[in-house]
């Protein structure tokens, strides 16, 4: 408690402070300008000001952590005064304007949102009316709405950080001199020539440059929408191409220019993102999303790699982002992943030449390989099957997506230049957080990586136990063929002939028969092979339906009984078509059907489609008569639903993780045993055998994953990898059956893969340290770089640049000594002598480049 001259003698430092009042009853909310408080700037407090100019117009408003307070402000009128934005500066209160200002912000309060904005999302709206409430909760006071005025202040200090750190305050040029992507965060693991590479890398053989070679990824975000509010002019962006987005006007002109190229379209089944872009709704909206360029080993977004959509993924706004990004980088050697890259990377570099000459590249001197991010693609596009490229799955911008997807909300609503800043300095924050936390991602990536690539040697050396040793030699030199020339045959792929094949032969065969006469259909739209077909179909639904009404809830809600329901009654409905056509072919099953339904018994009980016997070919006792044509259409089917179903059983094995693949698997493990007794039916009408040599009992202990022989070290395969199309003629030349080959491969792709990530992220973590280093020595030379007249500032200039180079020497001494055992651990689990010329590397002194 002190009296009202006290609180007003202890204040002038603090005029920001609230005040509480007794009224005699309660403590009262007062202010320090009530109380008479009044703030000087341009001199030390309680020093007189002889020609003080008060603040005009409105109170002035200071806004900081704990709300908005008006206080009464008198500038400094003297001779040697400062402008008034800079004694503003000078409070370390930002000004919301250069001229006549009226409202400023803390730097404490810009840096607390600044901040709290990366970690929470949270928009400038919401923090700014939660300030408000804290000045007037209850809505009884009035103080003037200043959302715009804090817009603009962040807006400007965003800008003004990046470019503080980016040191263009050491600029003789001033931040007009700034160049494109000069205010980016870069990724030092990256190859950066002239800065964390060897000047004669070029030269290196490719056994080692390889190893420079640059991953992008390229995606696109449709949740980074923007409404059509404001414009350029009313709305112009601070960076202008200083950071991540490209520069806007020659990007928009770009777009201009090629507004009436037609796209090609797709022609990918799995991928109709390109043909669908222009349909997809951008009514109100300036821009759809934005797409972007990324670093795909280590999820960091690259200079002048982002810019706006209009309409979906359209190549002229994807090639554009992709070469822009390219400018900051002069390997030779780049690995481009993409969702659509089997049809992106068509005519890409036609499409390069309509582009402007500044962003050309020599491609024919260069290697560019492109990938695709999805699995179980085409080989030519996978990551797996292809070499020096070590283990990356390439979505790095789907991960960066869900952290910057939170301010979608607020971003929409913004102009384009500061939804484009804000952006920018989001992407930066995240780039930075990368930078932080390199020393333990790496460590993490090279211990799982070491023990990963020791497992899958160890596996396929074990493997390789199991097989000749000339089909190895054999596999591995196709292999290499491959991988040197995509022309050549692949050797990963497994030549079968599946149940839609022998639907389509047989599909022809009948259309055959049709135009020579000869075609014995008893029913104009149901064939004989139709009738065979639709009855396993039928089958496969009674065993899906079966299973999954015995893993049914105990408690279905009433929208699961329906939608069984539902199911019953549309399978019992197509079995009881099925049989009527069935007796056309199939006579005798008339007389089964009516012994099993007897009078009045069909009318009382409840449906089973999945108890309904269906009396194919093969269930019928060999003593009854079956057309032979039927017998022989079922034994087709079978034999390749057999296989087919072998297939199914064998492609689990790489499956141990995904949710419901043991279900999967009971069901193909069930079909083949199916098939099968069909078969065993089959072959005594139709005097089939020696089938059974490729198509044995399949036991429950046969049906193991290839990665179980991998992981336990067991030495022994079940039959079904074997070859199960043996030549009887000669027992010696018995042979792994083509699932063993491809097994082979995809068990020495990996090991190659694994080995190859260890020898990368060695290599990045040599990179990221000459980097640091890199950077810290262009701080040191920002040291007196810009003369100034004030002694006090050149002080300053000199003191940050310090800070900075310190800075990036401190995470070069914190990384070092996280990586310190990393040599000796690749060494004693890779079994790698220490003293052997590859010995793996981190804390070398490399030399830095200018």
């Amino acid at each position: 408690m002190f009296c009202q001259e006290c609180v007003l003698q202890s204040h002038t430092n603090n005029p920001l402070h609230r005040i509480d009042m007794w009224n005699n009853l309660f403590f009262q909310r007062s202010t320090l300008k009530q109380m008479g408080l009044c703030v000087q700037l341009g001199h030390e407090p309680g020093e007189r000001c002889y020609n003080p100019h008060p603040s005009a117009g409105d109170d002035f408003i200071v806004i900081d952590v704990h709300g908005m307070h008006e206080i009464a402000l008198d500038f400094c009128g003297c001779a040697s005064a400062q402008i008034r934005y800079k004694q503003l500066l000078c409070a370390q209160w930002y000004p919301a304007t250069t001229s006549d200002p009226r409202t400023a912000a803390t730097f404490t309060l810009l840096e607390h949102f600044y901040i709290l904005s990366f970690e929470s999302k949270v928009s400038a709206y919401e923090f700014y009316h939660s300030l408000a409430r804290q000045n007037n909760n209850a809505g009884l006071s009035h103080i003037r709405d200043r959302y715009s005025a804090f817009m603009r202040m962040i807006h400007k200090w965003r800008h003004l950080r990046q470019l503080h750190r980016a040191g263009r305050g050491h600029d003789p040029a001033g931040a007009k001199a700034t160049t494109a992507g000069e205010l980016a965060v870069q990724c030092p693991a990256c190859p950066h020539p002239g800065k964390n590479i060897p000047q004669d890398w070029q030269n290196e053989p490719l056994l080692v440059r390889w190893k420079y070679a640059l991953f992008i990824a390229i995606d696109a975000n449709f949740r980074l929408k923007r409404k059509a509010v404001s414009s350029d002019n009313r709305d112009p962006s601070l960076n202008s191409g200083w950071a991540y987005f490209v520069e806007e006007a020659a990007y928009k002109s770009y777009l201009a220019d090629q507004a009436g190229a037609k796209q090609d379209c797709s022609t990918c089944v799995s991928h109709n993102a390109v043909n669908m872009a222009d349909t997809k709704s951008s009514h109100g909206l300036a821009a759809t999303g934005v797409g972007a360029v990324d670093c795909a080993r280590h999820d960091m977004k690259l200079v002048n790699g982002v810019g706006d959509l209009q309409k979906g993924k359209k190549y002229i706004n994807m090639d554009y982002l992709v070469f822009s990004a390219l400018l900051a980088f002069t390997v030779t050697m780049i690995n481009i992943s993409y969702d659509i890259a089997c049809q992106w990377h068509k005519k890409l570099w036609t499409r390069m030449e309509a582009m402007p000459p500044r962003l050309h590249i020599s491609h024919t001197s260069m290697t560019v390989r492109f990938f695709r991010t999805l699995t179980n693609v085409n080989e030519k596009f996978s990551f797996n099957w292809s070499k020096h490229v070590g283990r990356i799955d390439g979505e790095a911008p789907e991960r960066r997506w869900s952290n910057i997807n939170r301010v979608a909300t607020s971003t929409k609503e913004m102009g384009p230049g500061s939804r484009h800043d804000t952006l920018d300095d989001h992407f930066g924050d995240w780039n930075w957080k990368k930078v932080m936390v390199l020393g333990q991602t790496l460590l993490r990536k090279i211990s799982d990586t070491v023990k990963w690539k020791k497992e899958h040697g160890e596996g396929l050396a074990e493997l390789e136990r199991t097989i000749q040793p000339t089909l190895i030699l054999q596999w591995r030199t196709e292999v290499e063929a491959w991988e040197e020339d995509g022309s050549q045959p692949n050797p990963n792929g497994i030549p079968a002939i599946t149940q839609a094949a022998v639907h389509l032969q047989l599909a022809e065969l009948e259309a055959h028969e049709l135009q020579a006469g000869t075609n014995v259909s008893l029913h104009t739209d149901i064939s004989p092979s139709r009738l065979i077909t639709t009855g396993i179909d039928l089958q496969d639904q009674q065993q899906r339906l079966k299973t999954d009404m015995a893993n049914a809830s105990l408690h279905p809600m009433d929208k699961q009984k329906t939608t069984m329901q539902t199911r019953v009654t549309a399978l019992q409905r197509q079995l009881d078509a099925w049989a009527r056509v069935q007796e056309l072919y199939m006579p005798i099953v008339s007389q089964f059907h009516q012994r099993s339904s007897e009078a009045g018994v069909m009318n009382t009980m409840p449906l089973k489609p999945e108890s309904f016997k269906l009396w194919l070919p093969s269930e019928l006792q060999p003593t009854v008569s079956c057309d032979k044509k039927l017998a022989a259409h079922k034994w087709d089917l079978r034999h390749t639903q057999a296989l087919d179903a072998l297939n199914e059983v064998a492609s689990t094995r790489a499956q141990a993780l995904i949710e419901g693949v043991e279900m999967r698997k009971r069901a193909s493990v069930d079909k083949y045993r199916r098939a099968r007794n069909a078969l065993l039916a089959l072959g005594y009408q139709l005097d089939k055998s020696g089938w059974d040599i490729s198509l044995p009992p399949l036991l429950d202990s046969d049906v193991r994953p290839m990665g179980d022989m991998e992981r336990q070290g067991t030495g022994t395969i079940s039959w079904i990898w074997l070859d199960s199309h043996v030549d009887n003629s000669s027992s010696e030349n018995e042979r792994v059956q083509d699932c063993v080959r491809v097994e082979w491969c995809k068990v020495c792709a990996c090991a190659n893969r694994w080995s190859e990530e260890v020898e990368l992220l060695l290599e990045e973590m040599r990179r990221v340290i000459v980097f640091l280093k890199w950077q810290a020595e262009w701080w040191g030379g920002k040291h007196s770089s810009r003369a100034s007249e004030s002694a006090a500032e050149q002080e300053g200039l000199a003191a940050y640049a310090c800070r900075q180079a310190m800075l990036c020497l401190s995470l070069v001494a914190s990384f070092q000594a996280l990586w310190k055992d990393v040599p000796k651990f690749v060494s004693a689990t890779l079994e790698i002598p220490l003293d052997s010329e590859d010995e793996p590397t981190i804390d070398a002194q490399p030399q830095l480049y200018n």
